[in-house]
């Protein structure tokens, strides 16, 4: 604020560095934008889908990843879910293929890595862009490798609700960093120069208008915030890790079905820690479980509806639930648990006891 510079400027620079080096990239494979929605489409546009394509994704996201591949014209395929992990199966995938696919949109749900190995070598095969959903994934890995990195393009979600937050905001990550030149104009109208390059020391350098963009950037005030999140990202993981761990302890005795723990080889992003209630072996609905944990003054969320169950894509695309009978189950039976860094252990506690009196009643 004292600065004076509130737009994209130094900070959002300083932001993709330090965001760069988090993840064993140089800052020129990285570009700071709005949000997740944005770098979905940028890196859509940028790996150049268009009108008539076709992207596979998971029918069990938020409705911005099937938006995304929308807004550039094409159309989003789904492949149903694996449902001990959650993520799109990738022995489905290959069913979906067509002389039209150009791309993979795998979501790292609720921040348990997919199976990028098979995903990778599918893409390979077929010779499909790969464009990882990390919204729920910043600090996961895979076999070592970070999430975001595996692909063509990553793509991250700074929420108010994210790991780390910028309260609105994302950032896109390539393994080229030739098409993030494209995803730092597209973000800004299509201009060469932002604000902050062109007022420079040198005196103003004009900019031109080279294609038709958007107003996607991320400014200063978000990536300042942005900065500081980074430096206690570590800190705010191992807590999230242990209250996970101590739900997985207190619940696994009781009806509902628990996560499955992740794998030895990935290093989940504990985003979600999410049940499902199943009103045959629980003898409660999910909704009626949701309502008994409000009345204990316990805010639960909804992650996700599948996609098909939504009246936008039945009507425009003809998705029916039955399609993602997996991810269509799951959506009916899931709720998410707080899981918030800040909780202190009496307040976890209290979470636990609260599923505890909602079953029972």
């Amino acid at each position: 604020m004292q600065s004076g510079w509130l737009g994209t400027g130094p900070r959002v620079a300083a932001f993709e560095a330090q965001f760069a080096a988090f993840k064993g990239l140089a800052p020129e494979q990285v570009a700071a934008v709005n949000s997740c929605s944005a770098a979905l489409h940028l890196s859509l546009l940028a790996a150049g889908i268009e009108q008539g394509d076709e992207v596979i994704t998971t029918p069990l996201t938020f409705c911005a990843t099937a938006n995304a591949i929308l807004h550039v014209g094409a159309t989003p395929v789904l492949v149903d879910i694996d449902p001990l992990t959650m993520n799109i199966d990738p022995a489905e995938i290959e069913k979906k293929i067509t002389s039209r696919t150009k791309a993979l949109l795998p979501v790292h749900f609720a921040g348990l890595p997919c199976a990028m190995d098979e995903i990778i070598d599918i893409a390979t095969r077929h010779r499909l862009n790969v464009i990882e959903d990390c919204a729920h994934a910043v600090e996961a890995t895979y076999r070592g490798r970070a999430a975001g990195t595996m692909g063509d393009f990553g793509c991250f979600s700074f929420y108010a609700t994210k790991n780390v937050t910028t309260g609105e905001g994302g950032m896109v990550l390539a393994r080229d960093p030739e098409p993030i030149s494209r995803v730092r104009r597209m973000a800004l109208h299509g201009m060469t120069r932002d604000a902050w390059k062109r007022f420079s020391a040198d005196g103003y350098k004009h900019y031109q208008v080279v294609e038709l963009g958007f107003k996607y950037n991320m400014m200063d005030l978000q990536a300042a915030i942005g900065i500081h999140q980074l430096k206690r990202v570590e800190r705010a993981w191992e807590r999230r890790k242990a209250i996970w761990q101590r739900y997985q302890t207190a619940l696994s005795g009781l009806p509902v079905i628990c996560p499955n723990e992740p794998p030895v080889h990935v290093r989940h992003g504990y985003h979600l820690y999410t049940l499902l209630i199943d009103e045959a072996r629980c003898g409660i609905s999910r909704d009626v479980f949701m309502g008994q944990m409000a009345a204990q003054g316990i805010g639960v969320g909804v992650h996700y509806l599948a996609l098909p169950e939504h009246p936008y894509y039945q009507q425009h695309l003809g998705w029916h639930p039955d399609d993602t009978p997996y991810a269509t189950a799951i959506g009916r039976q899931t709720v998410s648990l707080p899981l918030s860094p800040g909780l202190t252990d009496d307040e976890v506690e209290r979470v636990i006891k609260a599923v505890v009196e909602a079953l029972a009643n």
